[in-house]
């Protein structure tokens, strides 16, 4: 099956230094817009630069350079550097990048995983190549999360006993390229003490999916993000629908995208239920329903 999330998302290649190629997946992204002047934002986080007003919407610009440890860029640079108006999480944000590349098409299932040994701060979720140049992906949830940390209550949902009996038993899988994604997933399971299994990437869950259903215990619930470097949620979700050894699985598919669109293609590949992540209550809402279904 071709996904429809690769029929539609392509890459932005940007530049945050002089030479290192950077980019973002195109459902992110709103529009792209030439250095404008912005106003301060009082005790803001020190790599947001201030608010540009676009549009008439007061916008917040992060240092995407500084935020990612490269130098901030120099008043001269400013001149000729561009406003990347993304739209995730629920929230409209500006990065302000050294330069636009171009867009290109792109075959997720080309890009890889980032390297283990690059450590926590690392804000990557994949790398490939394009014209003999390594590529970097960003992780812009993990950048959200340092520049406007999540409240503790989107992290916690509270169960009743009669809930959680229901949950604990059940064979859980989480799936999430992004690091803060996967931490979120998890802390919202381990708030509540649910057990599960979690990993990052769309082809290894398939197979984690495969052994348990050998061995005669299936995934029962399966939560994975929709947007993912090798085998995207969509194609996933469609993978596990078409296997009668694996089809018994509840799945939730989530997306930092503010689109309806995403929603509708979830269903169309048989996903149970489609969120805009994150929130716990939600989440745990939508396995409850599927602990339901199972009864």
């Amino acid at each position: 099956m071709k996904s429809k999330a690769n029929q539609s998302q392509g890459l932005l290649l940007f530049r945050l230094s002089q030479r290192q190629l950077f980019a973002l997946g195109t459902l992110k992204i709103r529009e792209l817009v030439p250095y404008t002047p912005l106003s301060v934002i009082p005790q803001s986080h020190p790599t947001i630069l201030g608010a540009a007003t676009i549009r008439g919407n007061t916008i917040p610009v992060i240092d995407m350079a500084a935020a990612v440890g490269y130098p901030s860029l120099t008043d001269e640079e400013l001149k000729s550097s561009y406003i990347v108006i993304t739209d995730c999480q629920r929230m409209v944000i500006g990065f302000l990048v050294r330069a636009i590349d171009k867009i290109i098409e792109c075959n997720w299932r080309d890009i890889e995983s980032p390297p283990n040994n690059l450590g926590p701060n690392a804000y990557l979720t994949g790398v490939t190549r394009f014209d003999d140049q390594l590529v970097q992906l960003l992780d812009v949830e993990l950048l959200l999360s340092k520049v406007f940390p999540p409240s503790p209550e989107m992290n916690r949902a509270i169960l009743t006993d009669v809930q959680r009996e229901k949950l604990k038993p059940l064979s859980i899988l989480l799936v999430d390229d992004s690091k803060v994604a996967r931490k979120q997933l998890s802390d919202a399971l381990d708030s509540i003490n649910i057990p599960y299994q979690v990993t990052s990437d769309g082809r290894d869950a398939l197979s984690i999916m495969e052994k348990a259903a050998s061995e005669g215990a299936p995934v029962d619930l399966l939560v994975s993000d929709i947007e993912m470097p090798g085998l995207d949620g969509y194609e996933l979700a469609f993978e596990v629908k078409n296997s009668p050894a694996l089809d018994s699985a509840y799945i939730i598919l989530h997306t930092s995208l503010s689109s309806e669109i995403s929603v509708s293609q979830a269903h169309q590949v048989g996903a149970n239920e489609a969120l805009t992540k994150f929130d716990a209550h939600e989440l745990i809402s939508a396995m409850l329903r599927g602990a339901e279904s199972k009864e």
